[in-house]
């Protein structure tokens, strides 16, 4: 299964060194999943925060800066991690990227082009707060070329402040073998119907 697949392909990735990102564009079904490392510089006048990311029931933002690679003008998406917004909406929290030369390593994640659930897709007033990722939507608006991913940075890569605690991919298989079974035993159970009924019709 998918989530079968992907489960294995983490647990692989996390025991492999990193990749290097280069200035050619990345394919993201291969980049999706591996370990990556890039070097360059950020850019903190093209920060935005993703809304609506709690952690242990505290609201917060996700704080995505791009990285301009070394020798490149194409960019990487690195989420940094999460911040606490306890106060409101009113002003967004102070996350500074740190400057100069910086190497930063994780995972690379392929943004969903899907809206998320019951989440409103309506602009915020504020140009740096998104529902979502959104590559198309972040191209448009920075007019820089990006590469197809997005890194989640490693816990360790920085002392920022921010907490990178990313979710391990959701093993639902036994779920989805539930699920297979209980089909298969209504299936069964209605043949079984269809054929005494069928015995029992009168002649």
């Amino acid at each position: 299964m998918r989530v079968e697949a992907q489960l294995v392909r983490a647990a692989t990735q996390a025991r492999l060194a990193p990749q290097p990102v280069g200035p050619q564009a990345l394919d993201a079904t291969q980049a999706d999943g591996a370990r990556f490392s890039a070097s360059g510089r950020y850019d903190g006048t093209h920060q935005f925060f993703i809304d609506n990311r709690q952690l242990d029931g505290v609201p917060g933002l996700h704080v995505i800066t791009p990285l301009k690679l070394d020798g490149s003008e194409r960019v990487l998406l690195v989420n940094r991690g999460w911040i606490g917004w306890p106060h409101g909406r009113g002003t967004l929290p102070e996350a500074p990227p740190p400057p100069g030369q910086v190497q930063v390593t994780g995972l690379a994640q392929a943004p969903s082009n899907k809206a998320m659930f019951l989440m409103s897709e309506r602009a915020d007033p504020n140009p740096r707060l998104w529902p979502r990722l959104d590559l198309a939507r972040y191209t448009e608006w920075a007019r820089q070329p990006v590469q197809p991913v997005v890194l989640l940075q490693d816990a360790d890569n920085a002392a920022d402040g921010l907490v990178r605690r990313w979710p391990a991919p959701e093993d639902r298989s036994l779920k989805h073998r539930g699920y297979a079974f209980q089909w298969w035993a209504m299936a069964a159970a209605l043949l079984v119907f269809h054929t005494v009924a069928s015995l029992r019709r009168p002649s």
